[in-house]
């Protein structure tokens, strides 16, 4: 994961559901090619903080026994609002099919300010640990794990420090 767009986890229900925010700051540096004169959060990086925020809820669902959550599959994908600086984007994930592998949600994001949908669709996240391919990838798997179990504290304030399972 390149960037972490989540800023803020603000409930979760273990195999559930989850909300998240992601506050917009003209200090991300792609806003100034997206758009110049018209700064807007990219449609894929609202994806990405869907996704972002379903692979926290299936982390904290597994008690974190992946080290890798990939987008695999996105229907009914709709952008309805601009997102720019100062906005703050509420992301909500409701579960609606879990799988072995495979994961299937219901995500959205409103802004917070008017209610007003920025973004919706259907989505389905793979879960997986490289070493199940490539068993010499165990160590950079467990290192993966540890370091989303550290983060994990940061974005959730409710979960206990050293603690990963939330109730």
């Amino acid at each position: 994961m390149r960037f972490q767009l989540i800023d803020r986890i603000t409930s979760l229900v273990p195999n559930e559901s989850i909300t998240a925010v992601k506050n917009v700051s003209i200090a991300e540096e792609y806003l100034a090619d997206h758009f110049p004169g018209f700064p807007v959060l990219p449609g894929v990086f609202m994806l990405e903080a869907l996704t972002q925020t379903g692979a926290w809820l299936m982390r904290a669902s597994t008690d974190f026994s992946y080290s890798t959550i990939l987008l695999k599959e996105t229907r009914a994908l709709k952008y309805n609002a601009f997102v720019a600086p100062g906005d703050q984007l509420q992301l909500s994930m409701k579960v609606k099919k879990i799988g072995p592998q495979h994961w299937e949600f219901a995500g959205s994001g409103v802004l917070a300010s008017t209610q007003e949908s920025a973004v919706s669709a259907r989505i389905v996240l793979t879960q997986f640990n490289v070493a199940d391919r490539d068993p010499s990838a165990r160590a950079s798997d467990e290192a993966r794990i540890a370091w989303l179990r550290q983060l994990f504290p940061t974005l959730w304030s409710a979960a206990p420090a050293g603690q990963e399972l939330v109730s």
